[in-house]
């Protein structure tokens, strides 16, 4: 019964675009026959009749059938029987002989009365096409009549809209719209979810590019079980389409960025819901509600993710009117809605204005048309799909060949996560050069990654281009590529060595994939001479130091040189210079400070993070960390101060004065947060973990290995524990011991 509710409501849905397309037909008619009596008619009442015959009977048998219809099945069980409705709708088909029989008379009708009336010709342009797919929707429509296959049926329904089409203008079906002002067909090229600056506020639309104009469009509210439809913004003929340059740029709405912090804290919510949702799956066994209501959550934080995350503005100008702005997750897609539109706008385009009737019946054209269904984010996937790797990709950009001439060249790097693209990293720039040869190592995060993708940049140095808007991206693209990431070739142990071809270009790369579980386990180090995976106490005692020497001469390099830098601590170093310092720190070099200085910032500040994710004990210590977790779930500011201030005095002595040093370090680091953009809230989101993850509890859980339970609760808490010290007024380490004789000893 489910089954064939389904069906009824996919049929129904047919039979609405069906009564829709012909609304949109006999729209003309009433004007036309008001006119036809009067001493300037546009058609005589014979031509009116011929053009439209049978179409009004045809209108009120579909629309009889779908008011009887549609209740039915909103009021669906096990009694209603809709079999009659269906006998009634076959008994009437003869009325279809008549309108066939006469279909190509009014076709000659159309032609002849738009050569010899202009007022007409408009309106025969829609006419004519929605005839074309009239005759054959029908036909198919109709021919298995007694049939008792639905689903046959609902398919013969699907492609019955294009299928006569294809026939009579020979080109693909499923782009034909409706004819242009030079009677060329109007195709369908592109589409896809953007989000657009309107009015200062973030919207999602759906952008529709043909042949000759660009439409944006939002979906309209529907009621439960009526088919939905666009509503059209707005539309710009390619004709008098230009990209804004950026000395336009001034004239561009604001764009309104969120904090980093929130977009983090939401894709942990939502990877906390994706664990929630395995978890039920296993323990229901097939109860499915619990289940839906977690995934309906989960799109609605998914939406809201990509709605807010994209910040590279994409800008649209019409010569005789409004500028526009899309914002872009990802440079790729912006470079591909570019490329598009301006390979269409090579060709002899003209400018056009579209009546109110032609924009109805293409924005309603839209919704059979568009190739992009969902909005693209995970919980629109089905659960057969791939649910994409979790962990952390090593990649090593090697070089590119097949450049013309020398440039300054350098690439970025692009991974799908959580439905959308963005970008991870990026190559030094290589210098007047057609043969770069970067060999860069890099460590990109994935979160449900499908894909990667290889940008190619010349750099540009004008610098009456420079000091625009933070995200707009000036350099010009020489090429980009994109890899699918297949979990067997790249969860080999091995480098996995790939070339990417873009225009001509060849990008060498290799890759290797590191689990989430793996990459996260603390392991103490075999070698107890060297400082990273060997444990704080020793280190200190060795060196004869209170705070590690690593710890000391990383943070007095990124305050020297650092601390404006914007996206420290957030943004990747280059792994293999991370390697060589963590290989001069172990091996205690001489040279280190030399090393030090001549280094790229971000790659220090990356060793002064890998230094704390591989000690073999979180700072916090493991012992502490249950206390840690309760007691920032106090919700009495009193309490929860005297065991936040308890829990620190409990730390072994080199651990808290290295926390307490690292704490008013991060603070400085956030007290340059208008140039550097690292609020109090993005250290603790980045540094929280770190501190603070157990070494042994999370890994011997059982159920670590699924690919969805890689955030918990505990993240969350994690990173609010760090931000909890780092707003606190400063700590000192002796009014800290003073205070021991007041407090209760228990933890």
């Amino acid at each position: 019964m489910g089954m064939k509710k389904l069906v009824l409501s996919g049929f129904l849905a047919s039979e609405e675009i069906y009564i829709n397309q012909l609304e949109a037909l006999l729209l003309p008619m009433r004007p036309l026959k008001a006119t036809a009596t009067t001493s300037k008619p546009v058609l005589t009442v014979e031509q009116i009749e011929t053009i439209f015959y049978k179409i009004q009977d045809i209108y009120e048998i579909h629309k009889e059938f779908y008011d009887a219809l549609f209740p039915n099945i909103q009021q669906w069980d096990d009694k209603v029987t809709v079999g009659h409705l269906f006998q009634k709708l076959a008994s009437q088909l003869g009325v279809y002989k008549a309108f066939v029989d006469n279909y190509k008379l009014a076709l000659e009708t159309v032609e002849k009365c738009s050569q010899a009336n202009s007022q007409f010709q408009k309106i025969s342009e829609v006419t004519k096409n929605t005839y074309t797919t009239l005759v054959l929707h029908d036909l198919l429509k109709h021919t298995p009549k007694e049939h008792p296959d639905f689903a046959l049926l609902q398919d013969a329904l699907r492609i019955s809209q294009n299928f006569l089409s294809s026939i009579n203008e020979e080109i693909d079906p499923r782009r034909t719209a409706v004819t242009t002002p030079k009677g060329e067909a109007r195709q369908l090229v592109k589409d896809g979810f953007l989000v657009e600056v309107s009015e200062g506020s973030r919207k999602l639309r759906h952008v529709f590019l043909f042949t000759d104009l660009l439409l944006c469009a939002k979906m309209k509210k529907t009621a439960v079980g009526r088919n939905q439809q666009y509503e059209c913004k707005w539309y710009i003929p390619l004709a008098d389409l230009t990209f804004q340059t950026l000395d336009d740029s001034d004239s561009c709405p604001h764009v309104q960025t969120l904090p980093e912090h929130e977009i983090e804290e939401m894709k942990i919510k939502i990877s906390v819901i994706k664990s929630e949702i395995q978890k039920e799956k296993k323990a229901q066994k097939g109860q499915s509600r619990i289940v839906d209501r977690l995934r309906k959550k989960m799109n609605e934080q998914e939406s809201w993710l990509l709605l807010h995350s994209p910040t590279i503005p994409f800008r649209i100008h019409n010569k005789h009117g409004k500028s526009f702005v899309f914002l872009l997750s990802s440079d790729y897609e912006r470079s591909e809605w570019r490329e598009s539109i301006q390979k269409l706008q090579k060709k002899d385009l003209q400018s056009c204005v579209l009546s109110t009737l032609e924009l109805q019946v293409l924005t309603s054209s839209c919704f059979k048309l568009r190739t992009v269904h969902n909005i693209p984010v995970t919980s629109n996937k089905d659960d057969e799909e791939s649910s994409g790797l979790y962990g952390f990709l090593h990649v090593i950009v090697h070089s590119a060949t097949g450049f013309k001439e020398s440039a300054n060249l350098y690439c970025t790097l692009e991974v799908d996560s959580f439905g959308y693209f963005v970008s991870k990293a990026k190559t030094r720039v290589f210098r007047d050069t057609a043969e770069p040869q970067w060999n860069e190592e890099f460590e990109i995060e994935l979160e449900g990654s499908q894909c990667l993708r290889i940008l190619c940049y010349e750099k540009c140095y004008d610098k009456s281009k420079l000091n625009k808007d933070d995200n707009e991206i000036v350099d010009k693209i020489m090429g980009k590529g994109q890899v699918q990431l297949d979990p067997q070739t790249v969860q080999s142990k091995n480098w996995h060595v790939d070339v990417i071809e873009m225009n001509g270009i060849k990008v060498e790369f290799s890759m290797k994939f590191t689990s989430r579980d793996l990459s996260l386990k603390r392991t103490p180090s075999k070698k107890q001479s060297g400082v990273f995976g060997v444990k704080i106490s020793v280190v200190t005692k060795r060196e004869r130091s209170k705070v590690p020497y690593i710890v000391r001469q990383c943070i007095e390099e990124v305050e020297k040189r650092g601390i404006d830098e914007v996206g420290i601590y957030r943004i990747s170093g280059v792994a293999t210079d991370i390697q060589a310092l963590k290989a001069a720190f172990d091996t205690n070099t001489k040279d280190i400070l030399v090393m030090l200085s001549d280094m790229d910032i971000n790659a220090i500040a990356g060793t002064l993070k890998l230094y704390f994710r591989e000690l073999p004990e979180p700072l916090l210590t493991d012992r502490l960390y249950p206390a840690f977790m309760e007691g920032i779930a106090l919700s009495d500011p009193a309490a929860k101060e005297n065991c936040m201030m308890h829990l620190l005095r409990s730390l072994p002595d080199p651990n808290l004065i290295t926390f307490l040093t690292l704490l008013e370090h991060l603070k400085r680091v956030a007290e340059k947060e208008p140039i550097n953009k690292m609020s109090l809230h993005n250290l603790a989101t980045v540094f929280g973990p770190t501190l603070l993850r157990p070494s042994e509890s999370e890994t011997s859980k059982p159920h670590i290995t699924m690919a969805s339970d890689i955030w918990s609760h505990d993240v969350m808490a994690q990173v609010q524990v760090l931000l909890y010290y780092l707003q606190h007024p400063p700590i000192s380490i002796a009014e800290l011991k003073r205070n021991t004789l007041y407090f209760s000893t228990d933890v």
